[in-house]
């Protein structure tokens, strides 16, 4: 049975002493609680220190990006090494923002996620369709495409590692949410087609999270949704008895 894991993707929000606040509430919160995998994800500048609030606590530390490097002349970007320094478990790569914002490629994405593995990082790789392209039915197709792309050369002992983020566009940040059908869909798509890619076996043991508009009081029924295996979560994020709420709903 795979475990449900809830992550928090703080985007570029929060300052320091609010990221220390928010990150020990959820500590506070959790109660030591390991039935749900946590994670959150603060801005870069604020990684060390909310890494020392989680230390030794069941919420671990995530960054939200990364360049595929391990070090050199690359001003103002973060390798994965320099993630693991300062003591994050996983990192996001290929989020709709990263994709659609500042144009990344499914070429490059996978050279993200190859980074980040190497180092021991566990990647979180987001995907997901837009407005247009689910209008035109496109979304299966598009879905096809990331993955193929951004998994390429990526083993079943590789997918060990990485968790997969279903996040329709349309759906972020917008306060519409896939219904819990269209969620099962295409999380079942998703891991019928990586099951094509990396191994069936390995595929049935991928979580595989949905992320768009997660909120406590939409969080239960997605979560009950037999390929729906947790929350890459936004704005409810920020709020740590929001967040909490949804962790709950993980437990089932």
């Amino acid at each position: 049975m795979r475990k449900k894991f809830i992550a928090g993707n703080w985007k570029m929000n929060t300052r320091g002493i609010d990221g220390e606040l928010l990150a020990a509430a959820v500590v506070k919160g959790l109660a030591g609680d390991t039935r749900v995998t946590v994670a959150v994800c603060p801005p870069f500048p604020f990684l060390p220190r909310v890494a020392q609030i989680v230390a030794g606590t069941p919420v671990a530390l995530g960054a939200q990006n990364c360049y595929p490097k391990d070090d050199g002349a690359f001003t103002g970007e973060v390798s994965p090494a320099m993630l693991v320094d300062v003591g994050c478990k996983y990192v996001i790569v290929g989020h709709s923002e990263r994709r659609q914002i500042f144009k990344e490629s499914d070429e490059y994405i996978n050279a993200k996620v190859h980074a980040a593995l190497k180092v021991g990082l566990q990647v979180i790789l987001c995907i997901g369709e837009t407005l247009d392209e689910r209008k035109a039915n496109k979304t299966e197709a598009v879905l096809d495409t990331q993955l193929t792309g951004s998994l390429a050369k990526i083993t079943a002992k590789s997918l060990k590692n990485m968790v997969v983020a279903y996040e329709p566009v349309w759906a972020i940040g917008t306060g519409v949410n896939a219904t819990p059908q269209q969620a099962q869909d295409a999380h079942a798509f998703v891991r019928n087609r990586v099951g094509q890619l990396c191994g069936v076996a390995a595929a049935q043991t991928l979580v595989i999270q949905y992320g768009g508009s997660v909120k406590p009081d939409n969080a239960t029924i997605l979560l009950s949704q037999p390929d729906v295996d947790g929350a890459l979560v936004g704005g409810a994020a920020l709020k740590a008895e929001d967040f909490l709420a949804i962790v709950r709903a993980g437990v089932g």
